[in-house]
């Protein structure tokens, strides 16, 4: 009788971080790869029993994701060659392609199913009677609502802070039909800059026919941004809210007129920008200019998501001197409840409030008004603004 093979899949990340909550895709397509060839698949939870199956693969997309140190030791993975590691939590920007056949495979949408019933079932126990399953599955709902993939591959921008520098272009990777699962409610694409294609259009109809809801979970270029595209892209049955990144303060007058033709179509849709702090430096200009971005963001009723740079080496903004009201900002901003309602003083100020030993000012308050005694003009111009009292025009964008 042929042997089965038994196959180990890793999600680094899973074990590794908190609260992880998103599928990862290359674990999915080994998993259906070596189904399809009559192997058993396990979705491991630690790094213990590695030695019990015929391979294993481990796959991490975070660098800063704790795991065993023999994974980086290419002596100790040269003396145990079954077991295979990948993805930019290892290599960053130098990733190995996956082979073609393992590549553009249908996804096995069910190798987390275990381990969400698990995760339900214990859940069920420490509740009891208040258990509420629905409610609680809501976690889990990339991995069982979600088909998920890329239409395209690349970038042309070459960020010096982004991952994605293996192309210098941008082309259609796949299509739709390689990973949606029409039992799947919702479609997540993952591609890098999918307006840099020169066929997003014909893409983005397809998308639309499927009649599914979908999102860009990594953002949009909106630099790329036309009247056609925005049409297209804001009348479509976008899920949540539409993403983009405003990255650079050089970008800002382009920005600003991209804003301007976003506003003309969003009507009351949510869309939000990511704000990259910490890259070019962690001194007052870098606070400025997070400030002048999230000012022009909020005036055109958009929604600021502070992302603090960090690299598989280093960190910049935690040893900064303003590493309190780094976090402070990227507090108040990345809470869509406090911000609509709260300037930035506000909020420092109302953390001060639930302070339970009120003798003492909290670090939240301190950082801001230690900046402000430092730079007055940046706390003037900034630290009052409010969301709720900046209105533009839909019509003209002004």
């Amino acid at each position: 009788m042929k042997k089965v093979l038994r196959i180990g899949i890793i999600d680094a990340d899973l074990i590794g971080r908190d609260k992880h909550r998103f599928p990862n895709l290359v674990c999915e397509k080994i998993s259906a790869y070596w189904k399809e060839k009559g192997a058993e698949t396990h979705l491991l939870l630690d790094y213990k029993d590695m030695k019990k199956y015929d391979e294993v693969y481990i796959s991490k997309v975070f660098t800063d994701t704790a795991c065993p140190d023999d994974l980086n030791n290419t002596k100790w993975l040269a003396k145990h060659p079954h077991i295979h590691i990948g993805g930019t939590g290892f290599y960053f920007d130098k990733a190995p392609n996956l082979p073609d056949e393992i590549e553009h495979h249908m996804p096995d949408y069910h190798l987390y199913d275990e381990w969400i019933n698990e995760n339900v079932e214990k859940a069920r126990r420490e509740s009891g009677d208040q258990f509420d399953e629905k409610k609680y599955k809501v976690q889990f709902k990339e991995y069982l609502e979600y088909s998920i993939g890329f239409l395209t591959r690349g970038c042309f921008r070459k960020c010096g802070f982004c991952v994605n520098q293996k192309y210098d272009r941008v082309f259609m990777h796949s299509s739709l039909k390689e990973f949606y699962d029409e039992s799947r409610k919702k479609i997540c694409l993952l591609d890098d800059n999918f307006f840099g294609c020169p066929n997003w259009k014909e893409m983005l109809q397809e998308l639309i026919a499927t009649g599914r809801k979908f999102k860009f979970k990594q953002g949009l270029d909106e630099r790329l941004l036309t009247d056609e595209k925005c049409k297209m892209l804001f009348n479509s049955n976008y899920d949540g809210d539409f993403t983009f990144a405003f990255d650079k303060i050089s970008d800002y007058d382009i920005i600003h007129e991209k804003l301007k033709l976003i506003a003309k179509y969003k009507r009351k849709k949510s869309v939000k920008f990511y704000v990259l702090v910490g890259y070019d430096s962690t001194d007052a200009v870098d606070i400025e200019n997070a400030f002048k971005r999230i000012e022009l963001i909020l005036r055109y009723g958009c929604l600021p998501y502070i992302m603090r740079f960090q690299n598989q080496n280093v960190t910049p903004w935690k040893d900064s001197k303003y590493r309190s009201l780094y976090v402070a900002i990227a507090r108040w901003c990345n809470q869509p409840n406090i911000i609509k309602k709260m300037s930035f003083r506000d909020f420092c100020e109302r953390n001060q409030f639930y302070k339970k030993d009120q003798s003492k000012k909290c670090s939240t308050l301190v950082a801001m008004e230690e900046f402000e005694k430092e730079y007055p003009k940046i706390a003037k111009n900034y630290f009052d603004i409010r969301m709720e009292n900046m209105n533009v025009c839909n019509k003209c964008g002004e």
